[in-house]
């Protein structure tokens, strides 16, 4: 019973597969390139054959058609400078199938324009501070179709965001996209681009159009810094000895050191500590300061080997 009940559904199953075949038979025409893209204003061209005796073909097209013809197996549809931005040209042929007595086939057109200009701003006038948001701009205008658009986001080299764009409109469009950042110190003097690509596919120009926009380059603002907190000397008796403070910051940071909660120096990176005593030791800060912050840095100097309490040192 079960053999049975099995076999009826194999039966069935091919007699739809064979009806669904005879129903769903294909043009007996093929077009080569099978899709076209072209730059809009460029010239297209495309062959339409077929290896089947037939009562007529020809392209129907709003640009560029070809009037039907009898004698021939391979027929080209061509426009010199394409400027329909939805054409559709079809090839179609006399052709007995099933209850029809013609089919067609359609060429796939895609027309395209790269950006008239690709530019990057951002909301902001003047130096920007660190790790404070701000918002880049990029502006895209006149290009098509948008949803082959792809707008990469760089940092030097270094990519960091792209935006693709579901818009199946097929005529030029401007297009924005934004991107927000939080600089920080490291990204003083960075630069930032925003490009256009159009990924047309396989058929479309390789590499890809890219177009980008001139480079930005950023200034941030940020408060001194030390890199090495605290230094510690340890010498002889009359030795010498040099503290060299060195700090960062944008903008330049004012330098002053001080010894025993007095200012021993103003503007200079380094202090000298001539023929060290007694009164040498101890700590020293090095003070780094801007509009943005302060930094402190520390050194700690010990003599050993003292004979004597003596009453000065040269700073």
């Amino acid at each position: 019973m079960l053999k049975n009940v099995l076999l009826f559904f194999h039966s069935t199953a091919l007699r739809l597969m064979i009806l669904n075949s005879k129903t769903h038979s294909r043009c007996p025409v093929q077009i080569i390139p099978w899709r076209a893209v072209v730059r809009y204003g460029d010239s297209v061209s495309a062959d339409c054959k077929t290896s089947v005796l037939h009562k007529g073909m020809g392209w129907e097209a709003s640009e560029g058609a070809v009037p039907m013809t009898k004698n021939q197996n391979l027929i080209t549809w061509r426009v010199s400078e394409l400027t329909e931005w939805d054409i559709k040209p079809f090839c179609y042929i006399n052709y007995k199938i099933g209850d029809e007595d013609q089919c067609q086939e359609e060429l796939p057109v895609t027309v395209y324009k790269t950006p008239d200009s690709v530019f990057i701003s951002v909301n902001h006038s003047g130096p920007m501070k660190e790790r404070e948001p701000y918002e880049l701009q990029c502006d895209v205008h006149n290009v098509a179709p948008v949803q082959d658009l792809t707008v990469k986001w760089y940092k030097r080299q270094t990519l960091l965001h792209q935006t693709t764009f579901t818009d199946t409109s097929e005529t030029p469009v401007n297009e924005t996209v934004t991107l927000l950042i939080r600089p920080d110190r490291a990204d003083d003097g960075a630069q930032y681009r925003c490009e256009a690509e159009l990924d047309l596919g396989a058929e479309g120009p390789q590499p890809h159009p890219t177009i980008s926009s001139k480079p930005l380059s950023i200034t941030v603002y940020y408060a001194p810094v030390f890199y090495d907190s605290q230094e510690k000397f340890v010498v002889g008796e009359d030795s010498n000895i040099t503290l060299e403070c060195y700090s960062t910051g944008n903008p330049e940071p004012e330098v002053w050191w001080s010894f025993k909660n007095r200012n021993i120096s103003t503007g200079r990176r380094h202090i000298n500590i001539e023929r060290a005593t007694s009164t040498s030791a101890g700590v020293y800060t090095c003070s780094a300061t801007n509009k943005f912050g302060r930094s402190d840095k520390t050194f700690i100097v010990e003599i050993t080997g003292l004979g004597c309490e003596c009453e000065n040192s040269m700073i």
